[in-house]
């Protein structure tokens, strides 16, 4: 590429003639301390103009034995994209130009937001290097015990193919994508998200799937919500509404479910539906009834025959849930051939490790009627300009933005990488190696039977089977005593084995893919040694392999619970068997999408950053990956030390005083910090005052009003000035004047979601203060406060991070995400309770999701970019996330307008660039530009948010100057396109950006026989710049139409076409 051959010796810092003559190479790579990174960020003292330095040499030579040997390999360097030249280059090439970083700075933040407090985040000594965090970590891992799991509960044991973790979970090329918004260059992921979709229907036998929700728990909360919302206006508005949950549903399932229910005054009657009376208990709800949920094979390995509870439940006008299990389902006959309406659960034993609670995909299917109100996203097949197969998100895709608080759920995420792992997963073992891995766990779960039984204990047995055997996982074993429980836990402890426990006297035994032999064996000497027998491992293994060869037979599975219909039957699920094939079928997946890999993604309230490899390498390890969330606490107490210190950074980040990371998305966190502050309302108790209004500006980012109803408040909006952006300060003090004895809170995004710092936002604070209201700051653009302000300091009571934006963990093509909340004190008591705590069976307290630190095993990513950064590092960072985007402004806006900037002309990390006037005058939308960058190797800014037809534009901390340049000069030609358009040069139809992105097929085929009948020539529509002729990403379908997808809706793998 044309700018190689300068940009390289930038890269490399210095060439090896000036390396030869550097008095002090160690001097330029030191980790900066809190006596060195002072000078970090000041030009002034920077003297290696070009290098990536953090002391002069000037200060070396005082004699400061401590740095003549600090590790080379410091983060902050590698993180920020410009370095100090170009720092220097860019600061001149502002309009108007600065002299440095802090003069800029104070240009950009009002003078009574920007903060003189100094981050002092751990380690407080100085951030870590590299290599540096990697030994550090250690000491972590050497506190966390690695045990076999037999917990169960929705968490299990699982392998991870290698070819999968190297080449997905591990790839940056599949974690670093986007949410596929861009189709044309989103289809290897939208591809595999339909095989996600296509094997959840198959196994559930329902029709609609959509492409993962975020866990099970939440999953339930969602069909518990689609159950109501499908429910005629008259019943919804029932005081007496309830919605009946199994008592034999996971705990924190049921936690969840209290947690989501309150908010929409729903009543949870737990009920054991195993017993006949419970029919007539349902029948006496009459109109009240909302929905029944049922758990299949139940949370202690029972099975029901739910069909004519389906039956009583229809006739009252209801709908039935079931929680299930996609493993299970290859061998028991799925929820949609006996009545279910939806089925929904977690699909992390396909190959997804348990990572202390997650991220880990649910699966959500329906019936056909219920597809227009399904939460999530819904990936269906469509086709492009040219009338071949493509794939798009469908239906109520983001529906948030178009119903705001009407909206049917607040999900605007999913967990896609997770959710192509466990379509790989089923890919790669197909329907019958899916089969056998579920039979060899039926066959280790009645061996164990076996064993406890042989041991003296009695066992919870199949009602259905002619051998009792039970007929899934798991097993449920009556010990006789707490003493016998509590031996049987030690013994466990001795053997590296963890178990259920279940009351005072039930031990719980789960068994997963990964139960070997050996395990088996251990199982067998711990329950002899208890009951008073003493099995060598001779022996224990011999008793083992004597029950298992009892049961070579055939599996006796009751017909009434068989499976007989076929599943995953579609080719991509009987083709990809060997490593070979897989490996070119993930790489061919790959090669359509655009990440982080081709070019930066200026996503508007994005921040689509690096993502650290090492930081990555956390996740995998065995003592992060391998561990079940209801794991004792003194054998985790490594893994809570790390997060509790994460929790710390965080509360100093934002100036807070408690943090909870139990929210696995951002939107969750915005349910989390408002429910919080409904709680704290209702213990004031102000003499029968109900506070339920929720102030929310008419940019808000359509979660937010989505959020607010969840949580039972009701929206009022707030107008914006629709010169500067900013809250209508005189319409905040009216309304909270009329609802000053119903106030409850505000929500504001800050800087604003027009990319501004408002001057006025501690005013807002205070208004909402004065009449009684709390103060909720939603931190999607955190990335623009760190170090420089804080929520706290600005007069907020919670805010939500999204640490899958700021703090670098991936966005994984559409999820995973982690959105902890920070509260001040007075919020502290109304912070999510475990769901589940100790694993007991216990539905007291609320939780927002299944595992007590959510996403746990990510949460370790935002950990290590902070603890490399450190304080001096991530302050840097944000001022040069401002410059960046205040760079690009600059130069963009002799050629674009701009919209809302402050009285200096600067925007804050992110801009919007206008389209709108090209509409009249060259009949050219926001899309067609979006479209068209494609052609130039990048995906588009965010499109027609918050301002329909314009382009947000975010280009993070992490991009060079030659990055942000060739996004500058793709922009730049055109904006030179367009005028060739304003100027007739070209037709207002069938130009190089209404036709825009090309494809090579559409190169190569033009317009019919290889005809080139357009008024651009090939070589424009290819390469428009010349570095494209080097550095190509090619989409690989034209422009899809959307219209056309929604009206043909097909959301599972398409037929296989006859090519002959």
């Amino acid at each position: 590429m044309a700018s190689l051959v300068r940009t390289v010796p930038r890269r490399l810092g210095q060439s090896a003639a000036q390396l030869r003559v550097a008095s002090s190479l160690s001097s330029r790579l030191q980790s900066s301390s809190p006596r060195v990174c002072r000078h970090y960020p000041s030009l002034a003292t920077a003297t290696s103009v070009g290098r990536r330095s953090f002391l002069t040499q000037a200060e070396t030579a005082k004699g400061h034995s401590e740095y003549a040997y600090h590790d080379l390999d410091t983060f902050p360097r590698r993180h920020i994209g410009p370095d100090e030249a170009d720092t220097a280059k860019m600061l001149k090439a502002l309009s108007p130009p600065v002299e440095n970083l802090d003069q800029f700075v104070r240009q950009v933040i009002p003078p009574n937001i920007l903060s003189s407090r100094s981050l002092n985040i751990p380690p407080r000594h100085s951030p870590l290097s590299e290599s540096g965090l990697k030994q550090h970590v250690k000491d972590y891992q050497s506190l966390i015990s690695v045990k076999k799991s037999f917990i169960g509960a929705g968490y299990y044991g699982t392998h991870t193919p290698s070819v999968i973790q190297r080449n997905v979970l591990e790839n940056p090329a599949w974690y670093t994508s986007y949410t596929p918004y861009q189709p044309e260059i989103s289809q290897g992921r939208l591809e595999s998200l339909v095989n996600f979709q296509t094997m959840v229907t198959d196994l559930t036998a329902l029709p609609i799937a959509n492409a993962s929700l975020l866990d099970e728990g939440t999953a339930a909360a969602e069909a518990m919500t689609l159950s109501m919302n499908s429910l005629p206006s008259s019943r919804v508005k029932r005081e007496g509404k309830t919605f009946v949950v199994s008592t034999s549903l996971h705990p924190q399932t049921i936690s969840v479910l209290r947690g989501r229910a309150d908010g929409f005054g729903i009543r949870i009657l737990e009920l054991d539906l195993s017993k006949e009376e419970s029919d007539a208990e349902i029948g006496k709800l009459g109109d009240d009834l909302v929905g029944v949920m049922v758990q299949y094979p139940d949370t202690y390995g029972h099975l029901e025959n739910f069909a004519p509870l389906a039956e009583s439940v229809h006739k009252q006008g209801a709908l039935l849930s079931v929680a299930t299990d996609l493993l299970a389902l290859t061998v028991l006959k799925p929820p949609g051939e006996w009545g279910a309406d939806i089925a929904f659960g977690s699909a992390q034993r396909f190959g997804v490790p348990m990572g202390f609670g997650g991220p880990h995909a649910a699966f959500f299917a329906v019936g056909e009627k219920h597809k227009r109100k399904m939460p999530g996203r819904l990936v269906g097949l469509s086709k492009d300009r040219r009338g071949d197969k493509a794939y798009r998100l469908a239906l109520q895709t983001r529906e948030q933005h178009i119903r705001r608080e009407k909206a049917t759920s607040n999900v605007c995420t999913s967990q896609a990488l997770l959710a192509n792992m466990n379509a790989l997963y089923a890919i790669y073992h197909g329907p019958e190696g899916l089969k056998a891995i579920a039979e060899r766990v039926i066959r280790g779960a009645r061996a164990f039977q076996s064993i406890a039984e042989q041991s003296g204990f009695s066992v919870t047995k199949s009602k259905w089977t002619n051998d009792r055997g039970v007929l899934f996982d798991t097993v449920v074993v009556d010990v006789k005593s707490a003493t016998n429980q509590d031996n049987i836990i030690k013994a466990g402890d001795e053997y590296g084995v963890c178990f259920r426990v279940i009351g005072d006297r039930h031990i719980g035994v789960s068994v997963d893919e990964t139960t070997s032999l050996d395990d088996l064996t251990k199982l067998s000497q711990i329950f002899a040694k208890v009951s008073g027998g003493q099995d060598t491992y001779a022996d224990a293994s011999s008793r083992v392999h004597q029950i298992l060869s009892q049961q070579a037979g055939p599996l006796d599975i009751p017909a009434a619970f068989r499976r007989t219909s076929s599943f995953l039957t579609h080719p991509v699920f009987n083709t990809h068997h060997s490593e070979t094939e897989m490996l070119r079928y993930i790489h061919h997946l790959q090669s359509k999408d655009l990440s982080l890999v081709h070019s930066m993604i200026p996503l508007g309230s994005c921040t689509m950053k690096l993502n650290g490899t090492t930081e990555m390498s956390l996740i995998t390890l065995p003592e992060f990956s391998q561990i079940h969330p209801h794991t004792p606490q003194n054998l985790v107490r490594g893994y809570i030390n790390l997060l509790e210190i994460l929790k710390t950074q965080l509360r100093d980040i934002t100036g807070m005083d408690a943090t909870s990371l139990q929210p696995n998305s951002g939107a969750q966190g915005e349910f989390t910090g408002l429910r919080a502050i409904r709680e704290f309302h209702k213990q004031q108790g102000e003499k029968g005052k109900k506070r339920d209004i929720c102030l929310i500006p008419v940019s808000a980012h359509g979660t937010n009003p989505a959020s607010a109803a969840m949580a039972g408040l009701r929206v009022v909006p707030i107008k914006c000035d629709t010169i500067t952006g900013n809250l209508d300060l005189t319409d905040l003090e009216t309304k909270c004047k009329k609802h000053e004895t119903e106030l409850a809170a505000i929500m504001v995004t800050y800087p604003s979601t027009f990319g501004v710092f408002e001057p006025e936002i501690k005013k807002v604070c205070q208004i909402v203060h004065d009449h009684g209201g709390q103060v909720y700051m939603d931190g999607a653009n955190m990335n623009a406060q760190i170090g420089l302000c804080s929520p706290g300091e600005i007069g907020a009571d919670v805010c939500h991070l999204n640490l899958h934006k700021t703090f670098c963990i991936p966005h994984g093509g559409g999820g995973p995400g982690v959105g902890p909340i920070c509260v001040k004190q007075h919020l502290q008591p109304f912070l999510p309770r475990d769901a589940n705590p100790s694993g007991e069976v216990s539905s007291g307290g609320y939780a927002v999701s299944s595992a007590y630190y959510g996403s746990a095993s990510i949460n370790l990513i935002s950990w290590a970019y902070n603890s490399m950064m450190g304080a001096e590092g991530l302050t840097h960072a944000t001022k040069i996330t401002l410059l960046n985007a205040n760079y690009i402004l600059s130069r963009l806006k002799p050629h674009y307008q701009i919209l809302y900037t402050n009285e200096h002309g600067r925007c804050a990390h992110e801009f919007i660039l206008d389209a709108r006037p090209f509409s009249k005058t060259a009949g050219v939308e926001a899309i067609d530009i979006a479209k068209r960058l494609q052609d130039y190797g990048f995906h588009a800014p965010t499109m027609s948010w918050p301002v329909a037809n314009t382009l947000m534009i975010e280009p993070t901390e992490s991009e060079s100057k030659e990055e942000l340049d060739r996004f500058i000069d793709a922009l730049i030609s055109i904006r030179e396109e367009i005028r060739e358009v304003e100027q007739g040069k070209v037709p207002r139809e069938s130009n190089v950006l209404k036709l825009a992105p090309h494809t090579t097929q559409d190169l190569l085929l033009g317009d019919g026989d290889g005809n080139w009948a357009r008024t651009y020539s090939r070589e424009k529509a290819a390469y428009p710049l010349p570095w494209l002729k080097e550095k190509k990403f090619w989409p690989t379908v034209t422009r899809i139409d959307d219209a056309y997808g929604d009206l043909n809706l097909f959301c599972t793998c398409p037929p296989v076409e006859d090519t002959t």
